[in-house]
């Protein structure tokens, strides 16, 4: 890694460090201070301690003088890492045993090549530099919903130099799979991006704001080594495992958080064809599977029903026994199921993504009712309007979605069926969430906002909220948000700018989380019953995130759950 550099600090083993009264007993802690080289403290930098062999990471964050504390139950030699933007990484190992407490002294040196810089700046700001034009195609907001919808463009795997005849080859393959094979179109987005990513270091410097409520976090990172697109992540809501569905590789993992531990289910091919529905009508399909596990949502007989987008089925994953049951065909002229719900009567509603229909699933007879939407005119180079996230208002029961690219809203009466569309606050609209009170909240993905929306007999009215900027222009690109059950605040992934993002409504205040690892992308957000955080991080190909291999994050937002002292100590 650009940058980089082996630091070998004075550790102290003494007494154990004496913690607040509401931090749960461990078996030990690291703690010290964060500073530069000429002892000026740092702030929010990230601290973290790795078990390799387990593939478990904790992470915390320095507080406004510099100062941190890690909890943990890991035991061993272990990695350390610390990582702050415009600072060279610091990397060094100790040896923690039980009731140990261990202190450390790290001197961050800054960086100072521009290349360096640039190299770990997240894709978000090479993603910038591209010669957009407005009201186009190729405008910044067409870009970002056309190219951005599945995968980082502009981090360490995607900027590498190319001709542009080379990036041709790619986007005709990408435009494949939205239906476009306009030439011309393709040249012209080929030569921008060729010119875009020259090999030139970016100047644009972004600043990055520290936050004091971070200092509270925890965030641990489960390795998923057998994953490949491990795409939608649930948490269980009776017990501490939270549920995976892996689209490439087809299986549910399973990783409780007690442990550490993922254990793998693959989803049988019952005699699917290789390329499923696809395959059968002389399409490619986006992924050359069986099945494509995507999205899932678990019902009131504990069953997990996911969205099989290759297979174009609705499959089922009994919780309790672990196996894979029959799957439900979804009848007709369909294509790619996408995201699931299901409402409180047990009704599993999920939209078709390619086809443009919303199906309904009553598991208790079987039957599949698909239900073709208006047609809102595509804005995107794609034909279709995409639709995508949907969720069911706790209040009435009515269904909402939303159409990717059409910038359409659209409201579904769960008994007539009835359909009711209109434009959409934001544009790129894409997961969607009801909180208690029946708002919905909604990402914008295209120009990095989020929107209220709060129904009506008319329809609704709406809020429209910035994400924050670091650098003028350059806003997140938020996939999917989550609605904490316990505070209702508002918690938005990104796809571009490795980072989480919580917004506190009563505040209007945004706080964000660093990741870890650059070239994060995640996906659904999800809560566990203690409150944390998680989702799946899995930028296509894996390859794209450092280290190279998928991972489930958990962050704590008060670091009061005490998941390492749990069997921590396996190998």
């Amino acid at each position: 890694m650009n940058g980089e550099r082996l630091f070998i600090g004075s550790v102290l083993i003494g007494a154990l460090w004496i913690a607040s009264a509401a931090t749960p007993a461990l078996a030990g802690d690291m703690h010290g201070i964060v500073h530069d080289a000429k002892g000026v403290p740092i702030a929010g930098a990230i601290v973290s301690v790795a078990d390799d062999r387990r593939g478990v990471t904790e992470n915390v964050y320095s507080d406004s003088e510099g100062h941190f504390r890690l909890p943990t139950a890991l035991t061993g030699d272990l990695s350390v890492r610390v990582r702050k933007f415009y600072f060279d990484d610091l990397r060094t190992q100790v040896h923690l045993t039980k009731n140990a407490s261990i202190e450390e002294d790290f001197a961050m040196v800054r960086t100072v090549s521009d290349s360096d810089i640039s190299d770990n700046l997240p894709a978000a700001y090479h993603f910038g530099q591209i010669a957009f034009e407005p009201g186009t195609h190729f405008s910044k907001d067409q870009f970002q919903r056309d190219c951005l919808s599945c995968h980082q463009l502009g981090n360490a795997f995607t900027r590498w130099t190319k001709t542009p005849a080379q990036w041709e080859t790619i986007i005709q393959r990408m435009h494949a799979y939205l239906g476009n094979f306009d030439a011309k179109l393709r040249e012209h987005r080929a030569a921008l991006l060729a010119k875009a990513f020259d090999g030139t270091p970016v100047t644009v410097r972004p600043v990055f704001p520290f936050d004091p409520l971070i200092t509270r976090a925890k965030l641990i990172e489960y390795r998923l080594d057998k994953g490949l697109v491990p795409h939608d992540a649930e948490a269980g809501p009776k017990d501490d495992l939270i549920y995976t569905a892996d689209q490439e590789a087809e299986f549910m993992a399973v990783t409780n958080l007690k442990t550490g531990v993922t254990n793998y289910y693959p989803a049988p091919h019952d005699g699917m064809n290789l390329g499923g529905k696809f395959a059968r009508k002389g399409l490619t399909p986006l992924l050359n599977v069986y099945r494509g596990p995507h999205s899932l949502a678990i019902g009131p007989d504990g069953r997990w029903y996911t969205t099989d987008t290759i297979a174009t089925q609705i499959g089922v994953f009994n919780s309790k026994t672990r196996r894979w049951e029959k799957s439900y065909d979804i009848p007709g002229e369909t294509l790619y199921p996408h995201t699931i719900r299901v409402d409180s009567k047990g009704i599993v509603w999920f939209t078709i993504i390619v086809t443009d229909q919303v199906g309904r699933l009553d598991p208790k007879t079987g039957d599949v009712k698909v239900i073709a939407l208006p047609n809102g005119l595509s804005k995107s180079i794609s034909p279709n309007d995409a639709p995508y996230g949907i969720d069911v208002d706790p209040k009435d029961g009515t269904v909402w979605y939303a159409k990717l690219y059409a910038d359409r809203i659209g409201r579904i009466d769960p008994v007539t069926l009835k359909v009711s569309e209109w434009d959409a606050p934001v544009k790129g609209p894409r997961r969607m969430r009801f909180d208690r009170d029946g708002n919905l909240w909604v990402t914008g993905y295209s120009e990095g906002q989020i929107a209220r929306i709060t129904p009506n007999a008319d329809g609704f009215s709406s809020t429209v909220i910035d994400m924050p900027e670091y650098a003028p222009g350059y806003r997140p690109a938020p996939y999917a948000l989550g609605v904490h059950p316990k505070t209702q605040e508002i918690w938005v992934n990104d796809a571009m700018t490795d980072h989480l993002y919580r917004y506190i409504p009563k505040q209007n205040r945004w706080v964000a989380y660093p990741m870890p690892l650059r070239g994060t992308y995640t996906r659904e957000v999800t809560f566990t019953r203690e409150g944390e955080v998680c989702t799946s991080n899995n930028p296509i190909p894996i390859a794209a995130l450092e280290g190279g291999v998928a991972e489930l994050i958990c962050l704590d937002p008060d670091g009061a759950i005490p998941r390492t002292r749990r069997a921590q100590t396996h190998h």
